[in-house]
């Protein structure tokens, strides 16, 4: 029960920061300082991640170029959050980022020469996972902040999925899901925030954005609920390849950046593409 109130408690304050971050600009009564309050925080998150992960991929041996990685991060995320805020910056950034790319890969590669490492090419590889991994979904965030009742619709349908699935495993789970990378995710906790998500986003999302249909939202809550289940599992087989536990400590009750974003960096990209390719043509 302790633990549960730690949870909670750090949950709350995780909330407040993320919900804080995306209304600053209304709260604020400034558009442009309520941009960059919602940048600096995903900035923020997705460092923590590169942080993180290099730590974790440490655990195999493997030496990827740090400071590069968290260039790769920041000029990804910034990019793309310039272009969501229609500033001209952003979209020379994203212009240049979009030719330089397919070097990306090529500069990683040749500053492993000067390595000692025995497998470059893997580290080469893992220099540039966190742009993937996590800058490149966080950025998309900001695409979405015009609209803040979808974006924060799609938070809080992760949300509800994660702790539906928490709660129900808790308390009703007996069947293993996956045992190999997460011990503990049963059926029947994964069944539970599935159909928590889908009475979620059916009865609160027409509420937030009346302009999508029900019909909509539930795809998206479906959407949701699958992609997080993978999103998480997938952090966990990252983990559970070194043997760990967490991925960090800096929130208690839930571990690192990457336990706490691992479902978010994963659906975020799904239902923007489906926000964008399906539901808006319908508009």
């Amino acid at each position: 029960m302790k633990n549960f109130w730690v949870r909670a408690a750090s949950a709350v304050v995780y909330v407040v920061l993320f919900l804080g971050s995306i209304y600053s600009g209304m709260l604020t009564g400034n558009k442009m300082l309520g941009a960059v309050i919602l940048t600096a925080f995903l900035l923020f998150v997705a460092c923590g991640c590169t942080f993180e992960f290099f730590r974790i991929v440490k655990q195999q041996g493997a030496a990827p170029c740090r400071p590069l990685g968290y260039v790769y991060t920041v000029a990804a995320l910034l990019a793309l959050a310039g272009v969501a805020y229609g500033t001209n910056m952003g979209y020379m950034c994203l212009g240049v980022a979009v030719t330089l790319l397919p070097m990306a890969f090529g500069v990683a590669a040749i500053i492993q020469l000067w390595g000692h490492s025995e497998q470059p090419f893997r580290d080469a590889v893992y220099t540039m996972v966190p742009m993937l991994y996590a800058a490149i979904p966080l950025g998309l965030m900001p695409s979405l902040h015009e609209n803040y009742n979808v974006l924060v619709m799609v938070l809080i349908m992760v949300w509800m999925n994660d702790n539906g699935a928490y709660m129900g495993g808790s308390l009703f789970g007996k069947h293993k899901m996956w045992v190999r990378h997460s011990p503990g995710k049963t059926w029947e906790g994964t069944a539970i925030g599935v159909v928590v998500t889908l009475v979620t986003a059916y009865f609160v999302g027409p509420l937030f954005n009346a302009g999508i249909a029900w019909y909509h939202w539930l795809a998206l809550g479906f959407i949701c609920s699958v992609i997080d289940t993978l999103g998480d599992l997938v952090e966990s087989m990252l983990k559970r390849s070194v043997g760990m536990k967490d991925s960090g400590k800096i929130m208690p009750g839930h571990g690192g950046f990457l336990d706490r974003f691992d479902s978010l960096i994963i659906a975020v990209p799904v239902a923007y593409a489906y926000l964008a390719i399906i539901v808006s043509p319908s508009l």
